[in-house]
């Protein structure tokens, strides 16, 4: 089953319509209309079941080398749970994520900030 069509994800208080883009079994990617912001969410299934979440996003930013030039830059930050086949019910897996995500979170995203600083 997909997620409902379009997603949508707001970055930096703006909301982006992420309309689906892509289906295979298993997999889907949400991507915006000017292809610059993407979704892609994805299960495997084998001896243990892998839900991964991608996020990509691009901009058109100056070449800090070159003043006259523009280029692409990209990056993407992913959400990956690592389950084995049994053992934890949906409501449990997503007791962790919800504690993963509160954590990062909290203090207006200060452990975010710091692991985007470098710090471990």
């Amino acid at each position: 089953m997909a997620f409902t069509d379009p997603q949508s994800i707001t970055i930096a208080g703006v909301a982006v319509s992420l309309p689906r883009t892509s289906s295979a079994p298993n997999a889907s990617v949400y991507t915006s209309n000017d292809n610059l912001i993407s979704e892609s969410v994805q299960t495997s299934y084998g001896k243990r079941t892998r839900h991964s979440m991608r996020f990509g996003h691009s901009k058109i930013a100056g070449d800090p080398l070159i003043t006259t030039v523009n280029q692409k830059y990209s990056m993407s930050a992913t959400l990956i749970v690592d389950v084995p086949v049994a053992g934890y019910t949906v409501a449990q897996q997503k007791e962790v994520v919800d504690a993963v995500v509160a954590y990062l979170a909290a203090s207006s995203g200060a452990i975010v900030t710091k692991f985007l600083g470098g710090e471990s």
